[in-house]
């Protein structure tokens, strides 16, 4: 069931892309065992990714019909195959309420014949509160009830961060509603268009069949659903106009609500959801007179038409053959172009992660994040923080007093590991193992219920936006906090079965580049007390963006692996000067950690880091992905930030001017006077 992103969530800026691929799972592709680079055509200073992933790079080609293939990707379906090892697990013999919760719902997911035995009884008791509305007050009840359900109808309401005041959540009045991805199709009127339409004219038929509408009165109740929606999506903004957080920002008092939307109810709204705050944003008050005007002027028959639909939509994946058919048809097929629906067992693991993640999560962090690893992580992680706590001094871009501000954010900046601190309420209703679908509305009431504890003040850093079971490493802006999860601790981002300059390298690194956006050209946006302005100079931002031609002119003059074309090294400027910062501040922390480390150790550092990007792309992915991804092809992202350091030189011998390797004064570092020098081999005794 569908749980809308809030619009403000831009402020959470994310690291790993791809770490998990839809088409890992069915893959099924050798993974390589841990070893060193072996001697290939390439050599450490011709091509150093080559060079460092050569066993990898033979050992894993790709299978007709899968497009990619990375480590990173191969650390997702991991992550992934964990999530199934633990609920069969507590499918068997749970340990604990949680593990009994999600192990039920496990079970009754893979239970096709119970999933067909079940029919449409999951959303019996929805329908019956629909088929009894009567008059407009009803209406207004019901779009309530079903938000509390986690199925929202008309439009959507989430907790988000404030962006006048970080420091709490309130609740969003947003755009929603509609069964289709864009309001612009409701009114285009193109051929494409039409047609378009006229596929949700008929699956909307088919969910109303299934939902009660005799098949004969079916074609007329579709026309009431899109005429509804149409006019929803008359008052709704563009998708475009969607994306600045600020510009759908707009808070109002809920003590104006009750007057001004006397028929849409969005005072009674809150209370139903558990909300008492004293404040609301609505972006779009012309929606919601729009929403309060329908509410008051159709008749009750026609939205008791459009709910039950939104129900049946909603639910349909989670339901018998019939309604799965159906969803998958048109979501799948013709919005999606998917071939085939996805493998039972991956539908009803999406569906836990939805509905129930951070209770899976939970459990996940305790079972697969050993205390020696998180503490390891910890203490890279602040030591690297250090490392740009003491660069900041030497920042050739920063003036004195953001200098100091910088350092004052750094001083305050939380680093969180594995799982968020302050956990949920676990209390939920028993699910037992007869009904799916009535698991999936259990879960998803429960998972509502927290959004809804997340608004008001004190409650803005709760939990996460992302859940400890997927590997991700993340510099939080609102919140000043480094999240690393539990699922990113392990290879190739950190394994502690390898030398410790190598953890650096590759864990290190990513905490470096994530750590570095509270100081960069995003993390300037809010300051030490959490609130949004720019503490940047002109000359100061003028003098970043110098710097980031230098890396985008770098970049640009690499081809693509596989095409032939060149690298865009406009799109892909940020994320590279990020990875080149994460390779310095790591290299800056180890080096300080381990001041006599010798040549091995501070080659593993390199390969560590290199370790972390091969990949295996087909040419039309590549191609695709060189037009709109902003991540440097792997061998770049190896490369790029390995040219620039004259440590990395020093580690391989490599001479100043040749492929991996710039020339004296040339290397683009982003603290130069912090870079310390490469340490002598130890002396014999």
């Amino acid at each position: 069931m569908p749980h809308s992103r809030p619009l403000a969530c831009a402020l959470l800026v994310a690291i790993i892309a791809g770490a998990a691929a839809p088409d890992a799972d069915a893959a099924k592709k050798k993974t390589s065992k841990a070893k060193g680079p072996t001697a290939t055509s390439a050599s450490a200073c011709s091509d150093f990714y080559s060079y460092a992933n050569s066993s990898w790079l033979k050992e894993n080609t790709l299978l007709p019909g899968v497009d990619s293939l990375s480590a990173m990707e191969q650390l997702g379906t991991r992550a992934r195959q964990q999530q199934v090892d633990l609920l069969n697990a507590a499918m068997t013999a749970p340990q604990g309420n949680v593990q009994q919760l999600l192990g039920d719902f496990w079970a009754s997911g893979l239970d096709e014949a119970a999933v067909e035995r079940d029919g449409a009884n999951p959303v019996a008791p929805l329908l019956g509160r629909i088929n009894a509305i009567r008059k407009a007050k009803d209406v207004s009840a019901s779009i309530a009830a079903l938000h509390q359900v986690g199925i929202p109808v008309a439009f959507n309401f989430g907790a988000d961060i404030d962006l006048n005041d970080l420091n709490r959540h309130i609740g969003y009045f947003s755009q929603g509603g509609l069964g289709l991805p864009d309001p612009a199709y409701y009114t285009r009127s193109d051929a494409d268009t039409r047609k378009l339409l006229g596929l949700y004219n008929g699956y909307v038929q088919k969910i109303l069949v299934l939902t009660g509408t005799p098949a004969d009165q079916a074609p007329a109740e579709a026309q009431q659903v899109i005429d509804l929606e149409t006019r929803i999506a008359q008052a709704s903004r563009s998708l475009v106009d969607l994306r600045s957080p600020r510009a759908n920002y707009a808070p109002v008092a809920v003590s104006s609500l009750a007057k001004s939307y006397r028929k849409l109810q969005l005072a009674e709204f809150l209370k139903a959801q558990g909300v008492n705050d004293d404040s609301v944003s609505i972006a779009n008050p012309q929606l919601f007179a729009q929403l309060d005007n329908l509410v008051g002027s159709l008749k009750p028959a026609q939205w008791k038409t459009y709910l039950r639909w939104r129900v049946g939509d909603a639910m349909a994946p989670y339901m018998a053959k019939p309604w799965r058919d159906a969803a998958f048809d048109f979501r799948g097929r013709v919005l999606a172009g998917k071939a085939a629906p996805p493998p039972r067992q991956q539908l009803v693991l999406d569906a836990i992660n939805l509905a129930a993640g951070p209770m899976l999560g939970r459990e996940y962090t305790a079972r697969y994040l050993p205390a020696a690893t998180r503490t390891r992580a910890e203490e890279i992680a602040t030591n690297v923080l250090k490392a740009l706590d003491a660069a900041i001094a030497t920042d050739p871009r920063l003036g004195e007093q953001a200098k100091v501000e910088a350092k004052a954010k750094l001083a305050v900046l939380k680093i969180e590991i594995g799982a968020p601190r302050r956990d949920l309420d676990y209390t939920v209703q028993p699910m037992g193992r007869g009904s799916f679908g009535s698991n999936m509305l259990i879960a998803s009431t429960w998972h509502h219920r927290e959004e809804m504890k997340r608004i008001g003040r004190g409650n803005a850093d709760r939990r996460w936006d992302v859940l400890p079971q997927e590997p991700a490493l993340a510099y939080d802006l609102a919140q000043n906090r480094l999240i690393v999860t539990a699922a990113a601790l392990q290879p190739p981002i950190i394994d502690l079965g390898k030398d410790t300059a190598a953890q650096y390298g590759s864990f290190g690194a990513l905490a470096g580049r994530e750590l570095s956006h509270a100081i960069d050209n995003k993390g300037r946006l809010v300051d030490t007390k959490q609130e949004v302005r720019d503490w940047w100079t002109p000359a100061e931002a003028t003098a970043w963006d110098a710097m980031g031609n230098r890396i985008a002119a770098q970049y640009g003059a690499y081809s693509v692996p596989g095409i032939g074309a060149k690298v865009n090294g406009n799109q892909v400027r940020d994320v590279a000067i990020a990875d080149q910062a994460g390779v310095e501040l790591a290299w800056i922390a180890f080096t300080a950690a381990q001041p006599a480390a010798g040549k091995d150790a501070r080659q593993a550092f390199y390969t560590g880091w290199a370790n972390l990007w091969p990949q295996q792309l087909t040419r039309e992915a590549a191609t695709q992905r060189a037009a709109s991804s902003v991540y440097a092809p792997g061998q770049w992202r190896t490369n790029g930030p390995l040219y620039n350091l004259s440590g990395f030189g020093d580690a391989f011998g490599c001479k100043a001017g040749t492929a991996m390797q710039a020339r004296t004064n040339e290397g683009i570092v982003l603290w130069p006077a912090s870079m310390p020098v490469a340490a002598a081999p130890a002396k014999k005794k």
